[in-house]
């Protein structure tokens, strides 16, 4: 195959990369975890592709390729490319007026001082001097369905915390589809962010997963964690009185869900007079209708994977159950404050989603309830240093902040 062929195989599927980056593409089928993981990461990291991009069009230059019609049209493709990784990351950037308009209303204006290239190219580094990892505590016994240490926690605090200082608590919860996921992948960026810039103590806990388990026993483990940040969390420089929760995905789910759940003796067997109430959540592209009511997923609908390897029953054999894991089943005007946050090129769970959950929050709960749509984001955006991911977490840690403030008056 010459130089010619070979680059223009290259950059068409280059091209494809880029411009799934900037479509809002649903209901693929069996394609839809390739989409969205490349869509994901060249998406969020598009300078690192627009480099990658420019430096295979030099080698293959400079191996000849546009010799040939193909390497000529592999150029243009190039080309193209890198104008579509321009146009996401500039949309990454402008992350920041999306956060300012949506807190707008609660008179918060987070910090706007991001670098148009932040994470590059440290896009994976969360260590800092500033902060300590205690990793793997047991927060309680290893119970059944544990795939193995799924009953442990990290505590990420600011370096000098000590037992006492009674600092805010955040309580992070990784996503994973329910089946998958650590707590050492998820949430980085706006604990250290919290750890670092507001002394904030988090804690990042692991539950178990399925098909080991079976539904409620993931929201009973992040009650189990939640339980022992009340009777512990103090020693390591917390406050076991003011906890507030996050979480993204299958975990923005069950922060929703324990926002909601406060002290229900179901999801507390044997401590049940734990209080277990929340001062704010802020869930991360959750799934917040189990069930679909609003019908907006259609053919792409989770019921069959959770029926078979979550709940291990269909709606219609246990609809309590179905209801009852359902965060949108369980608004009310008692509801913590919410901030909701959601990209809007979401592959995995839709913006639609989001929206209707926010609707309904908002005709019930006497809380505040803030909504950042971030345009041009995809599944997971946060998980990583990028513009937008830095955004959110500027939003996330002004609206906790003022939770903050606003238990102190």
């Amino acid at each position: 195959m010459s130089a010619s062929t070979l680059y223009l195989v290259f950059a068409a599927l280059g091209f494809g990369v880029a411009l799934s980056t900037n479509l809002q593409a649903r209901r693929l089928g069996p394609f839809v975890a390739p989409y969205w993981l490349f869509a994901w990461l060249t998406g969020e990291l598009a300078p690192h592709a627009i480099l990658a991009h420019a430096l295979m069009a030099i080698a293959f230059i400079a191996a000849g390729a546009l010799d040939e019609k193909a390497g000529v049209v592999a150029l243009v493709l190039t080309f193209a490319s890198i104008a579509l990784f321009t146009r996401v990351h500039l949309r990454g950037i402008g992350g920041g007026a999306e956060a300012q308009l949506a807190l707008a209303p609660l008179g918060l204006t987070p910090r706007n001082d991001i670098s148009s290239l932040h994470g590059f190219p440290r896009a994976f580094n969360f260590t800092t001097k500033n902060v300590e990892r205690l990793t793997n505590i047991p927060y309680g016994e290893s119970l059944p369905g544990d795939k193995g240490g799924r009953n442990l926690l990290d505590v990420i605090r600011p370096t000098g915390a000590k037992a006492g200082d009674k600092r805010p608590v955040l309580l992070q919860i990784h996503g994973g589809a329910w089946i998958v996921g650590d707590k050492k992948e998820q949430g980085q960026p706006l604990m250290t962010h919290m750890a670092v810039e507001h002394g904030w103590v988090c804690v990042a806990v692991n539950y178990r997963l399925s098909p080991q388990s079976t539904f409620p026993d993931h929201i009973v483990d992040v009650k189990r964690a939640f339980a022992w940040i009340r009777a512990h969390i103090g020693e390591y420089g917390g406050d076991p009185d003011f906890v507030c929760v996050t979480g993204g995905s299958a975990g923005g789910h069950l922060a929703a869900l324990t926002a909601l759940s406060a002290n229900e003796p179901r999801f507390q067997p044997g401590f049940e007079h734990v209080d277990t109430t929340v001062v704010a959540a802020v869930p991360f592209y959750g799934v917040y209708d189990l069930r679909d009511r609003a019908r907006i997923r259609g053919s792409a609908s989770m019921i069959p994977l959770l029926a078979k390897q979550v709940f291990k029953s269909t709606p219609e054999q246990d609809p309590v159950l179905w209801d009852a894991m359902s965060p949108i089943t369980r608004v009310s005007e008692s509801a913590p404050p919410f901030l909701v946050i959601q990209g809007t090129h979401d592959t995995l769970v839709f913006v639609e989603e989001a929206r209707e959950f926010v609707r309904t929050l908002r005709e019930v709960s006497r809380a505040a309830v803030v909504y950042l749509e971030m345009v041009g984001g995809q599944h997971a955006f946060d998980v990583f240093h990028s513009p937008r991911s830095a955004h959110a977490v500027r939003a996330a840690a002004a609206f906790l902040e003022q939770a903050r403030v606003s238990r102190r008056e």
